[in-house]
């Protein structure tokens, strides 16, 4: 298991976890939630990680990123 700030572009994910309070209501709405698939759309290990969830793209900020736990989807 990783967390979101550590992964790499063009990975496709599953979200575990997410270690907050205030701001996981947020994602929840922009839909990123436990059993979530996100593919990450860009990396550059600064500024903010944009993935894609849902067919929408959204850009979530490092320090959030950081409290995001994920694991790869193995493709079958």
């Amino acid at each position: 298991m990783l967390t979101l700030d550590k992964a790499r572009p063009g990975a496709r994910l599953r979200i575990v976890s997410m270690d907050g309070r205030g701001w996981v209501q947020r994602l929840y709405q922009m839909g990123l939630l436990p059993g979530s698939i996100v593919e990450i759309v860009s990396n550059y290990g600064a500024g903010p990680v944009v993935l894609r969830v849902m067919g929408a793209e959204v850009a979530v900020g490092r320090g959030i990123a950081r409290r995001i736990y994920v694991e790869e989807v193995k493709e079958s």
